[in-house]
Parts: C-alpha cells; structure tokens; sequence
C-alpha cells in the first residue's frame, strides 16, 4: 500500500504537460513542489524547480555570466526544521527573468541533505492523505 501511495506522489509531480514530458528525458527528476530559496551571493531568489541535477531560480539573466561557477545555498523549509544545502553550481542558461544552474558533482553529504528534503515532502504528503 505504501509503495503504491508513493508511486501515485511521484505520477502526481509529473503532471502531463509539455515541460512534464520534457522531463521524462532529464538524468533527474524536476522537483516544483518544495518549498525553497536559494542564496547566492548574499541575495535571495525564489527557486521555481531543482533535482539532483540542478535549479532553476527567479533571477534577472544579465546578472549572470553563462559557465559562470557560484557558490549556492538552498534553503528548505520542512515540516519541523530548516535545511540548508551549500553547493557548487555553473551558471547553464539565462533569461530575462530566470538562471538555470547546473549543480557540480554532489557530494553523499549534499547527497543525503537532498534525499531528507524528498523524503520530509513524501512523509508529509502521507500525513495529509491519511487526515479524514
């Protein structure tokens, strides 16, 4: 029951829309449902999507060089904490109003900061399934 409950979750997140099914080509899966920010350069932006692989961030594309490698903090607010991930990321492509960054190897500790920020989303949404 429980694999099927986490099966539908995952379906959920991959409504069919074009850019849903762009994503079934992607290495990782999109995540737009979490609730983060990321610091970058002391500034704040609003994360629009991430996966292991990357982020994409509402930003204004000319601050931004292309191949340009930053230093990044998500910031995650789970049910009861939240986490901050510091990474390394490259500056992929830019536009009028976002930046996608493409992250530089993960480490298993960023590696298991990102699977506790999936898992806390699934425990969560579990809860709320079995609330009548």
């Amino acid at each position: 029951m429980l694999r099927n409950f986490m099966s539908i979750l995952k379906n959920q997140e991959m409504e069919q829309t074009p850019e849903a099914k762009m994503e079934v080509r992607r290495k990782f899966l999109r995540r737009r449902t979490d609730r983060c920010v990321s610091l970058i350069a002391g500034k704040m932006y609003p994360v629009q999507d991430w996966s292991m692989g990357g982020m994409k961030v509402t930003a204004d594309g000319r601050m931004f060089n292309t191949h340009e490698e930053i230093d990044v903090t998500m910031k995650f607010k789970l049910r009861e904490d939240i986490v901050d991930v510091p990474h390394r990321a490259r500056v992929v492509r830019r536009s009028q109003d976002s930046v996608s960054f493409e992250f530089l190897p993960l480490t298993a500790d960023i590696r298991r900061s990102f699977q506790q920020v999936v898992d806390d989303y699934m425990a969560r949404r579990f809860a709320e399934s079995q609330m009548v």
